[in-house]
């Protein structure tokens, strides 16, 4: 039996840029994007100390507008968009009727009555029906605008002295989850203070024929400050030292925003009902008298790594699982996330460990993020 040939993986606008630097290329939620250029350690640590550049154009935004954009946003997502002002930008959830989180977002609020919705590459398309579906009732358009947008991000303590050295948009006034137009080396852009390092940063959001113009642009202006092109990989070890969930590790549709220990991001008090509030509402109580497992960070005592999927043990019984693990480049060991029972959960709790291949390797249980960047 012939199976149908797999879709070729999608490219960015600056897909012949990564090459042409040697970048390791790797397929991602059916994008074919950079993993890393070099060292892996040195870009992540690029980050931390100066500056790093990314290119984050496989990420799916969606426009909605229409003088219901406001109200149709509150009904299909858990937070309050209604009460984002223009220019700022919130992090929040999209869940199906039972509560299961479909993707984390971050909606930008552009004007009176449009908004930039991105999701994560891997779920794009789903968020989009999604909405597509639940913006029936509503005066209000749902615009597939993946192809209309390149993202490239700098991020890292330097990274706003890199950003001043080829715009002059008001950035120190651009307050953290907020986002204004302007114009960057010469090219319209959407400049957001977003990220997913830990760090300090912008998120530039351009038409894919500047992108490269752009690239070209803000590595030569990060030269004098270190900054490198960063791939996929130190993306991963930077949020997971800055505790920052990833969705199909930490986030689920077997979870709710509330067994993530997101359950802030629901907004039980805006007006109008909302997909998924019964069942969150249960959830809520729940967590509050019978939790379940809680995330949790682990450190290393030994060197070993423990992945994905490997069972959290205490006295030979499995009381969670590892949901993201790494070398931590900033920590200098092995670092994990894990969904612990709560009564292993605290941080401290002795004679925790994790099953690495039938051997139990001793962990510590801390609070996360493992790492918190000075102000």
């Amino acid at each position: 039996m012939s199976t149908a040939p797999s879709a070729a993986p999608r490219r960015t606008a600056l897909d012949a840029l990564h090459r042409s630097l040697g970048a390791t290329m790797t397929d991602f939620a059916g994008w074919d994007m950079p993993l890393r250029y070099a060292s892996e350690r040195d870009e992540h640590n690029a980050v931390r100390t100066r500056a790093g550049l990314f290119d984050l154009s496989h990420m799916g935004e969606i426009t909605v507008t229409g003088p219901q954009a406001a109200a149709f946003l509150n009904h299909a997502l858990v937070g309050n968009i209604a009460t984002v002002g223009v220019g700022r930008a919130r992090y929040t959830m999209i869940v199906a009727e039972d509560g299961g989180i479909l993707d984390d977002l971050i909606v930008y609020r552009l004007g009176e009555t449009e908004y930039l919705v991105v999701a994560n590459a891997g779920n794009a398309q789903l968020v989009l029906d999604t909405l597509t579906e639940r913006a029936g009732n509503f005066d209000t358009e749902v615009r597939d605008d993946r192809d209309a947008y390149a993202l490239l991000a700098v991020q890292g303590p330097d990274s706003p002295a890199v950003l001043k050295s080829v715009t002059d948009a008001d950035l120190d006034g651009l307050k953290y989850y907020a986002g204004l137009p302007g114009t960057v080396a010469g090219v319209p852009a959407l400049i957001a203070r977003t990220g997913y390092t830990g760090e300090d940063g912008f998120e530039l959001f351009v038409a894919p024929a500047h992108a490269e113009r752009l690239w070209k642009a803000l590595t030569e202006a990060g030269a004098p400050y270190g900054l490198i092109p960063c791939g996929l990989s130190c993306r991963d070890t930077l949020r997971l030292e800055a505790g920052m969930p990833l969705y199909g590790h930490e986030l689920t549709t077997a979870l709710t925003p509330f067994d993530a220990g997101l359950g802030r991001v629901v907004k039980f008090e805006k007006e109008g009902d909302f997909v998924g509030r019964e069942a969150l509402s249960a959830a809520a109580e729940r967590a509050e008298t019978a939790p379940p497992r809680k995330l949790v960070g682990l450190v290393a005592e030994g060197r070993r790594v423990p992945r994905a999927g490997y069972p959290v043990v205490v006295g030979g019984e499995v009381v969670g699982e590892v949901t993201s693990g790494a070398p931590s480049p900033t920590l200098g060991k092995p670092v994990a996330m894990a969904y612990v029972d709560a009564a292993h959960a605290a941080p401290g709790t002795e004679g925790v460990g994790v099953d690495i291949r039938g051997t139990h390797e001793p962990y510590e249980v801390v609070a996360l993020p493992f790492y918190k960047r000075r102000k």
